[in-house]
């Protein structure tokens, strides 16, 4: 049985397989050399669709799509950022090239479609994003999300952390750790951290976040992280040390407990992902994006997150295109862990 990308069914989608290795039978994504890749439904990396309330017992990543940007400050759009990734996804294939890991082969994968998001109301998206990710991290499933603004990382953290609280790897132009917006508001994209912080969904002794940038509204705007104990590395640290140093010292603030890991697509240059809400110049390539990933092999990840592709601000496409190549990296460290976890016999 087929299904759509709203979660709506349950099965493998045109043209994908299923083999039965070790703890849980894998879907294989359909080929390119089986079905061209422009055929189809569209899914996360062409993989299958399964309703949510059927992950518990049949896989151990869930590819969630959070179609929501009513908290954005700056530039709407990202709210349509699940659909362009999935579109541009379709071009990822099985092997990561540079580090031999095979995802397919690892863990368990499925689309889970999206979270049935309000477009006119905050808090109640915001209880029915937790709702949503609750139930997968009791039956210790693995997401990883596709946004929307940044906002929605406060929800899943909260999903996630319910138990015990997380490191978290933050790759980002901008800390979003503020207090309020606009007159009080405390739930908006420039927020989320703070209030993960507050709710103990994160230990900010573990919380590092890298490629911080751009002009600020006062100089103190980055006081309360680093009161906190969260370790900033501002792109130009990053670019004085180099991306194998970097690596290094995320992997020693973060240790060996849980950690998120969300990545905003403004830690990219415009030059390479200008369909973002709040684009600020001087930021990573995709290259060096890759490479900064690739250093973080081996971190106890439990769940991660790609935000803000904004499609409607990039006519060109290559917004959406560098999210889902470096959604596909995300997912090849995701998997990573999840074998080993299970070759360990621990849970997520």
């Amino acid at each position: 049985m087929t299904a759509n990308a709203n979660g709506a069914g349950q099965g493998a989608g045109q043209g994908s397989g299923q083999e039965r290795t070790g703890r849980l039978a894998r879907f294989r994504p359909a080929s390119g050399m089986e079905t061209p890749r422009f055929s189809g439904l569209s899914s996360f990396m062409r993989l299958p669709v399964l309703a949510p309330e059927a992950a518990p017992g049949a896989i151990e990543i869930g590819l969630i799509g959070i179609p929501f940007d009513g908290t954005t400050t700056n530039r709407p759009g990202a709210r349509l950022g699940p659909r362009a990734v999935r579109e541009a996804s379709t071009g990822t294939r099985a092997l990561n090239h540079a580090t031999g890991v095979a995802p397919y082969a690892l863990a368990a994968c499925a689309d889970l479609g999206d979270v049935p998001v309000n477009p006119v109301d905050v808090a109640e998206t915001d209880r029915r994003i937790e709702a949503f990710f609750r139930p997968l991290a009791e039956a210790g499933i693995v997401p990883l999300s596709v946004g929307g603004d940044h906002f929605v990382s406060f929800p899943v953290l909260r999903a996630l952390g319910a138990r015990r609280p997380l490191g978290l790897i933050h790759i980002d132009a901008h800390s979003d750790t503020d207090d309020s917006q606009y007159g009080g508001s405390r739930l908006t994209h420039g927020t989320p951290f703070r209030r993960a912080v507050e709710a103990g969904a994160l230990d900010p002794r573990r919380c590092v976040q890298i490629g911080i940038r751009g002009s600020m509204d006062a100089a103190d705007e980055r006081d309360w992280a680093k009161m906190q104990g969260i370790r900033i590395i501002e792109m130009e640290e990053v670019c004085a040390r180099g991306l194998p140093e970097v690596a290094a010292e995320i992997r020693a603030v973060v240790g060996g407990a849980p950690t998120y890991l969300s990545f905003d697509i403004d830690a990219l240059d415009p030059a390479f992902a200008p369909g973002t809400g709040t684009p600020e110049i001087g930021g990573f390539t995709t290259r060096e994006a890759l490479h900064l990933l690739r250093g973080l092999r081996g971190v106890d990840l439990v769940g991660a997150d790609l935000v803000e592709v904004a499609p409607s601000l990039d006519p060109t496409g290559i917004t959406a295109l560098a999210g889902a190549g470096l959604l596909f990296e995300i997912l090849c460290l995701l998997a990573e862990r999840v074998g080993a976890r299970a070759a360990a016999g621990e849970v997520a």
